[in-house]
């Protein structure tokens, strides 16, 4: 079983030989597209967040470092760097990468809310992936 670190390792192109073999990423200029999910009301929310840009979700602070996708196959992935702060704790409630594809690797850990990254915004206005 490989492990979490190493995946993204390999998916985002850094590391060991095995990583130098994948294909080129490229930086999404216009940023992400995320979205919430309130599980007590149900309520999904599109969140759509530019490199560097904080926004709020519920009592939730996101920002995003980066988004990126295979340049090759823009629509087959999207990996984000968000950082979560939550109102009332010193520290970020998550701080990492999220991938679209596996959503459950590097997961938001909230009682109430779920964060999860849906594609990257190109420049064209489009999306990295479904």
């Amino acid at each position: 079983m490989i492990a979490p670190a190493a995946l993204i390792a390999l998916a985002l192109g850094v590391g060991g030989a095995e990583a130098q073999q994948s294909p080129d990423v490229s930086t999404a200029p216009e940023g992400a597209l995320l979205r919430g999910l309130d599980r007590v009301s149900g309520a999904l929310t599109d969140i759509e967040i530019a490199p560097g840009e904080t926004v709020r979700y519920r009592d939730l602070a996101i920002t995003l470092g980066e988004c990126r996708y295979p340049s090759e196959s823009p629509a087959s992935d999207a990996f984000a760097f968000l950082t979560i702060d939550q109102d009332g704790l010193d520290a970020p409630r998550f701080e990492g990468w999220m991938i679209a594809s596996s959503p459950a690797l590097m997961a938001l850990d909230h009682p109430r809310y779920d964060v999860w990254v849906i594609s990257c915004r190109t420049s064209s206005g489009e999306t990295s992936a479904d």
